[in-house]
């Protein structure tokens, strides 16, 4: 059950709704939940896969980027254009980082970026990131 929770909150993190998952993640270290192989798997598998989900909401948006409603302005999507034109699928290394990790990765879907591509970088990302906490809270 705590790997199941510790696998939502990873998920969640990872999508456009605010979720932290590094608390719950520290804290099952520090009780000793589990190994912290088996809870670095988890997280990361959990974040990746919350990550994809933005992806797929922003690969099947982008036929809906032009309608008056649509949350990001032309002039917006433009911009995020530009700026991942430049810094490509690499960018994705920051998907990982709070407040720009998760539009990061809405865009990479609307912008079509391959999928295997972007899962392979964003579960890079977020492993990395995961593995130093993990490290960090071994030596608190």
């Amino acid at each position: 059950m705590d790997l199941l929770i510790l696998f939502g909150s990873a998920f969640l993190a990872a999508t456009i709704f605010p979720a932290q998952s590094e608390a719950v993640l520290l804290l099952m270290q520090a009780n000793g939940v589990s190994s912290d192989t088996v809870l670095l798997a988890v997280a990361s598998l959990g974040n990746t896969l919350g990550a994809c989900v933005n992806w797929g909401l922003g690969r099947f948006a982008s036929a809906l980027r032009d309608r008056p409603w649509f949350p990001a302005s032309s002039s917006q999507l433009q911009r995020a254009e530009r700026w991942y034109a430049r810094w490509g699928v690499w960018s994705l290394l920051l998907s990982w980082v709070p407040f720009v990790g998760d539009p990061l990765t809405v865009i990479a879907g609307l912008l079509r970026t391959p999928f295997l591509t972007f899962a392979i970088i964003v579960a890079i990302a977020k492993t990395g990131r995961y593995a130093v906490l993990l490290w960090l809270g071994a030596g608190i």
